[in-house]
């Protein structure tokens, strides 16, 4: 049975006076497998990880079948969430559950000043934007093996996502095609203008074309520390599974600059755990990843999470619609 946990949270009353945290968490969210060969109910891939610990932060899993109050504990241990990309149902699934449950107490949080980041790649911005207009807002484009130069936006210059990036790096992401596109689905500009539940919640920062529509490739909210990215930063040192994945100079150091930037995010949270033991206890270390590099798998590695490991054993929730998301 999932162990309730005590903690104590911090709630500071203006964003500009935070003091940062220097051991921050970030629960990190698995997903539900689509195909079970054994028992395992959920996963996470191993690069998403490594982004998150080379920018100094510890993950935390969070699993995809605890209940809505369980959800609300480790809400107050963690410092940041992140949502992942995968091939998770964003509309019918434990994912898509969980995301929307930690994105609305984000928001509560947020609105009284205690800082708290959520972050998306690819699937995870794309359930960022379905539960922010409330409706699905995705449209099929030709980018499922691309890789792209970020076309910016006259938003970028100014943004918190972007701000502190060197114009050495902000030149190469705008020259050189090292974002990983590995998607069949977008949010494009035209519905982003047409739906005002978007458009005066996030702020787009780059976009990019499959040659027919234009898509949103980077947002960032304007009133809360909420980002999301339609490509994938991770891949680029830690995924070697496909010929269009970038391994440039210029792409690694990409990575670190992304990584680098939310886990400073997170060190703005003042959420807490009660005492180490507790939150060691819960952390990606006491689990073993998979190497599925020689699978069909888009993900040298994997971290599978099994009934036993969880609070209970429920069956994986399966993806029916095919009109549903199927996304790396």
């Amino acid at each position: 049975m999932f162990l309730l946990l005590c903690f104590t949270t911090l709630v500071s009353p203006c964003f500009s006076t935070l003091v940062k945290n220097n051991g921050p968490v970030i629960g990190l969210m698995a997903q539900d497998v689509r195909s079970q060969e054994a028992n395992e109910i959920s996963y996470i891939a191993a690069s998403y990880v490594k982004t998150l610990e080379s920018a100094g932060a510890r993950v935390l899993p969070i699993m995809i079948d605890h209940t809505e109050e369980e959800y609300k504990e480790i809400f107050n241990m963690i410092n940041g969430f992140f949502l992942p990309g995968g091939a998770a149902n964003i509309f019918d699934s434990g994912y898509a559950t969980a995301a929307k449950i930690f994105y609305d107490l984000a928001i509560e949080a947020n609105k009284k000043g205690d800082y708290f980041p959520i972050w998306g790649t690819c699937l995870g911005f794309e359930q960022l934007a379905v539960i922010t207009a409330r409706k699905n807002v995705l449209v099929r484009t030709n980018t499922t093996a691309v890789s792209l130069p970020l076309d910016f936006t006259t938003e970028a210059n100014g943004s918190k996502l972007f701000r502190d990036f060197s114009p050495e790096m902000m030149s190469a992401l705008a020259t050189e095609p090292m974002t990983i596109n590995a998607h069949k689905w977008s949010v494009s500009m035209e519905t982003y203008h047409e739906n005002e539940d978007l458009n005066k919640f996030y702020k787009v920062l780059s976009t990019n074309t499959d040659g027919r529509i234009e898509f949103i490739s980077t947002f960032e909210a304007y009133d809360y520390p909420i980002y999301g990215v339609q490509w994938h930063p991770e891949k680029n040192p830690y995924e070697w599974t496909r010929d269009f994945y970038v391994h440039t100079p210029n792409s690694i150091k990409m990575t670190f600059y992304f990584a680098d930037f939310f886990v400073n995010e997170a060190r703005k949270s003042k959420h807490t755990y009660e005492n180490e033991k507790m939150i060691r206890d819960l952390l990606i270390y006491r689990y073993h990843p998979n190497y599925t590099g020689e699978t069909t798998s888009v993900f040298e590695q994997k971290y599978y999470f099994y009934g036993r490991d969880q609070d209970k054993i429920t069956d994986p929730v399966k993806v029916t619609d095919p009109d549903i998301i199927g996304q790396v």
